[in-house]
């Protein structure tokens, strides 16, 4: 660590990860709370985080405090001045900026920490770098990978990769109550909905595939949904199923997690519930077309990509799904059966 950057208390330093948005990506970056738990135990750590995304981080045992604000606060002098204020409260020594963006650092420089940890070279966007004074060049290109290399000045070197994602006692309740109402022993979930229409896997291959789960391994599947329009995606699939789908409850981001956590299968493009899936602990598999699996794949678990939508993320946001068709039932089924063999072998061998 540089000497003229060091906390005043090394054993008790305060630190703000910041990282903003989206719901997936903050899911991904949960690594980062606990190995500066493990590393600090006695260390007072905050998170600045978007409203938004803030229930998958809220209440999580690494952190002491979570400092929610609003999207565009740093769009306006009133917003600035206001964030400023609250973060000071707090009394940082480090900031670490895992997202590399100007309103991730800006909230680091507002803060007042006099270490403000971000990455070099390309993963530092906009204006991180000049924000920004202990820069690391990073070597992975996952966001959980790449946002753990930014421990490395802390002396922090390839930690355990932890989620200890915090969902309420009383949402794991009512999804164990809910599981209850599903006669099958085996549930997968099916999660159709994403924000960018490139993302998306077509509704009909979701319940051919439901259907292969029924018939060939006696699971029972249910469609999740968020908004309106991926309710309507959701039943879809279940009007298309002959039966082996059923449509999810309302339920909001706690409550979905822990139906997830009932489950034995998790099925989805990159979208937030996926880095949910692998979390909880769901064998999960993601589908890819838009984005780079090597980039924001379900961490240890399996992806799909038989094409990549090329392009700027303007250009890729925009596009139709034409690389996610080229993903054919087949395809999953395929690691399915990988994945039932792979559980036959381990009870084999139990």
């Amino acid at each position: 660590m540089n000497q003229n950057l060091k906390t005043h208390d090394p054993d008790q330093p305060r630190i703000l990860i910041s990282r903003m948005s989206a719901i997936g990506d903050c899911i991904l970056t949960l690594p980062v709370a606990c190995a500066l738990r493990e590393q600090f135990p006695n260390a007072y750590i905050g998170w600045v985080v978007e409203k938004k995304a803030a229930p998958m981080v809220r209440g999580h045992q690494a952190l002491d405090a979570v400092i929610e604000i609003e999207r565009g606060w740093f769009t306006s002098p009133s917003g600035i001045k206001s964030t400023s204020q609250t973060l000071q409260e707090h009394n940082f020594d480090i900031s670490i900026d895992c997202q590399g963006l100007t309103k991730s650092a800006l909230a680091g420089y507002l803060s007042g920490a006099k270490q403000r940890i971000g990455f070099k070279g390309p993963a530092g966007g906009e204006l991180s770098k000049l924000l920004n004074n202990t820069k690391v060049t990073p070597v992975f290109n996952h966001v959980t990978d790449r946002s753990l290399e930014l421990l490395i000045p802390l002396e922090i070197h390839s930690p355990k990769v932890r989620w200890q994602l915090p969902l309420t006692s009383a949402a794991r309740a009512w999804a164990v109550r809910w599981r209850r109402g599903i006669r099958s022993n085996k549930i997968a979930v099916m999660n159709p909905g994403a924000t960018w229409a490139s993302k998306l896997w077509e509704v009909d291959r979701f319940a051919a595939t439901a259907m292969y789960l029924r018939d060939r391994y006696a699971y029972h599947s249910v469609a999740v949904w968020g908004t309106f329009e991926e309710r309507l995606m959701a039943e879809q699939i279940v009007a298309r199923s002959g039966g082996a789908v059923s449509l999810a409850p309302d339920t909001d981001l706690h409550h979905l997690g822990a139906l997830i956590e009932t489950s034995h299968l998790f099925i989805s493009g990159d979208t937030g519930p996926l880095h949910m899936a692998v979390a909880v602990g769901t064998d999960t598999i993601g589908l890819y077309g838009s984005t780079k699996p090597g980039d924001s794949g379900p961490y240890g678990h399996t992806a799909i990509q038989n094409q990549y939508q090329k392009g700027s993320r303007k250009q890729r946001r925009r596009a139709d799904n034409s690389a996610m068709r080229a993903i054919g039932v087949e395809h999953v089924c395929e690691v399915i059966d990988n994945i039932e063999q792979k559980r036959s072998m381990l009870l084999a061998a139990a």
